[in-house]
């Protein structure tokens, strides 16, 4: 397993307290960093995150499609740690699996406000901070159905080509400074957001995968932790695959 240095270093990590948020907050801890989760339910975190202690870990109660919320848990963070060096968004859902000509319309805004809106919130939360103190690092966990649009997934494919989208112009905009902006656009892993859909939509999903499984969120979180890392001081708009061989671009 590579060793990152994260000596220093804190990360406000979207969606942490289960899932892909927890393995990557786990990870940068266990490499010398501090974490605030970012999360609307922090009731019942994954016990990887839960056995974290206070001086390496705070809990904020945040809902990401809300920018005030958001401004208050960037300010909670500051209050514990002092500042934001490392910005990882995972928060996300999937919405239903529909047709578009019968997507519920309440639903498609939904997955916008948290997919979308929640990752520009965050961002835009954290990009004059970074930017004041000439360092940052921003990881957007984006989707291959960002790239590729899964069938019955709409809302969720559209919101993901965005994260992709703003990345891209984000990480343009901050480049001649050292902020790094880069997102992963992973296969489907097996955490609860599969709660969200039907079996026959998750059978397709592992059906489209040349590797024949999930990614896991080891693996995910394998990957951030260098894009997060100082050592990536060169890449930025990026979009890193993890698809296990679907992804054709």
């Amino acid at each position: 397993m590579n060793s990152y240095d994260y000596n220093g270093r804190v990360a406000a990590i979207t969606g942490g307290a289960n899932g892909i948020g927890a393995a990557i907050a786990e990870r940068i801890v266990a490499s010398g960093g501090r974490v605030a989760i970012w999360d609307m339910d922090i009731s019942a975190p994954e016990s990887r995150v839960a056995s974290l202690s206070d001086a390496v870990c705070v809990m904020v109660q945040t809902d990401v499609s809300d920018l005030a919320s958001v401004e208050a848990a960037l300010a909670a963070t500051k209050a514990a740690f002092g500042q934001v060096d490392v910005l990882v968004n995972s928060a996300g859902i999937a919405g239903p699996t529909s047709t578009v000509a019968d997507y519920p319309a309440d639903m498609w805004r939904k997955v916008q406000q948290v997919n979308l809106d929640g990752t520009f919130h965050c961002c835009r939360a954290v990009v004059p901070g970074m930017v004041a103190r000439d360092y940052g690092r921003i990881v957007n966990v984006a989707s291959i159905a960002g790239k590729e649009g899964n069938p019955n997934a709409s809302a969720y494919s559209a919101s993901k080509a965005a994260v992709i989208a703003l990345t891209k112009s984000l990480g343009k905009e901050l480049a001649k400074s050292d902020i790094a902006v880069n997102c992963i656009t992973p296969a489907t892993a097996q955490t609860r957001i599969l709660e969200q859909v039907s079996q026959e939509f998750i059978d397709y999903m592992r059906s489209k995968i040349p590797r024949e499984r999930f990614v896991t969120v080891e693996e995910i979180a394998s990957m951030v932790l260098w894009m997060a890392s100082a050592e990536n001081s060169f890449t930025t708009g990026a979009a890193f695959d993890l698809s296990g061989g679907r992804a054709t671009y």
